[in-house]
């Protein structure tokens, strides 16, 4: 009877050190570079400003990032999102055909003149976006994917909360509106890029395009018309990837500006500046800075873990692996041969276990300091014992 005590106590102290270890360990990929390094390394006309790496999130430099201001078109980096996440969900495709409304028809500002009635597929209007930066096209693609402008809107705002976005609000899709009620931040702006491009990096075989016909068919016929990129960095500066410029009269001119060097990815932010050039040139000196600065450690971690043991499991052992790539991003030049690489598991793993469950971890350090851990999953679920299990194992040791 002492014994049977004795393993229920086990345990149930392996079940309360695995509850304690998932409340209080907050494994992250990244634990020490979400930070603003810089505030001051380089001068400003523009009111507001960011640079982000995006792999990490780390912010490099920042000006005024939260400060609320109409974002013009930069508004279509949303628009984007949402559309490349409904295509990921297989909700619609890029060969689909989408039928032009009066209501697309009839946006100003910039656009590619689509006619009422005319049809596109969803790829030649991501391009019109993308490329031409088309109100006309991102209001037919909204409307393709949520029925309405306003309920596609809907979307935006809630995506926006997802993201964190807290400063941020809509009232249309393609940024066209001077409502004060539309707005957003340098910061989120930044967010909302990082998620595009680094859940949707196919994103930049459209955003590098410099010029690009397409097709109007209408009942006047067929006429050519040439898409022009209004990212002028695509010719200025060689690491260019993206992403979307903007400008109104009461937003001025901006740019959520992609670059990638040494395969290091950086977005900067630049809002309200007084012209296009300076938002061009100010974006440029954030990347150059950016890239001067900072190097990047990789761990991919795709080296197999093995196994540990499994308490009251159908299987007495659980297949093991690190959640994915580490990466730590560093401004201070230190040497990456320093880091250490430590592993930690929980004393003991109780089934049930889901697939995905943190077992564990990884730890990175460098002259002491940790730079972050990488959590350790199961591969594989593994349901809690039953008593035929028992009784086949019983069968299997003094049978065999």
């Amino acid at each position: 009877m002492k014994s049977v005590r004795k393993k229920i106590y086990r345990i149930a102290a392996a079940v309360m050190l695995i509850a304690v270890l998932a409340q209080n360990t907050a494994f992250a990929e990244e634990t020490a570079q979400n930070t603003t390094i810089n505030s001051t390394a380089v001068s400003l006309s523009s009111p507001s400003a960011i640079l982000m790496e995006a792999s990490t999130g780390t912010i490099l430099f920042e000006k005024n990032p939260d400060e609320m201001r109409s974002p013009a078109s930069i508004t279509k980096i949303m628009t984007l999102l949402l559309t490349f996440e409904a295509l990921e969900k297989g909700r619609i495709k890029p060969e689909d055909e989408v039928l032009t409304s009066a209501y697309a028809k009839s946006m100003g500002g910039s656009q590619v003149y689509l006619d009422e009635g005319e049809v596109q597929t969803v790829d030649t209007l991501i391009k019109c976006i993308t490329v031409a930066s088309g109100n006309d096209a991102s209001v037919a693609l909204a409307e393709y994917v949520a029925g309405s402008e306003a309920e596609f809107v809907n979307m935006m705002n809630e995506k926006a909360a997802q993201l964190g976005m807290v400063n941020t609000h809509f009232i249309d899709c393609c940024g066209l509106s001077s409502d004060s009620a539309h707005h957003t931040t340098a910061r989120d702006v930044a967010i909302m890029s990082r998620e595009l491009i680094t859940r949707y990096p196919q994103v930049y075989n459209y955003t590098q395009i410099w010029m690009e016909d397409i097709t109007h068919v209408t009942s006047r016929g067929s006429e050519t018309f040439t898409l022009a990129s209004t990212n002028k960095l695509l010719k200025q500066y060689q690491w260019t990837t993206g992403l979307k410029t903007g400008s109104t009269s009461v937003a001025k001119y901006c740019f959520s500006a992609t670059a990638s060097k040494n395969n290091i990815d950086l977005i900067a932010v630049i809002m309200g500046a007084p012209d296009p050039k300076v938002r061009f040139s100010e974006a440029q000196i954030l990347l150059e800075y950016g890239f001067a600065v900072t190097r990047l450690y990789v761990d991919e971690n795709k080296q197999a873990l093995g196994d540990l043991p499994v308490a009251r499991g159908r299987a007495d052992r659980l297949a093991v692996e690190p959640k994915g790539a580490f990466r730590y991003l560093d401004v201070t030049g230190a040497d990456f041969n320093q880091i250490e690489k430590r592993y930690q598991y929980v004393d003991a793993v109780v089934a049930p276990v889901e697939k995905g469950a943190e077992v564990g971890y990884i730890s990175y350090s460098l002259d002491g300091r940790e730079l972050g851990r990488m959590p350790i999953i199961a591969s594989e679920p593994v349901e809690k014992a039953v008593f035929i299990d028992y009784l086949r194992r019983v069968l299997s040791k003094y049978l065999v």
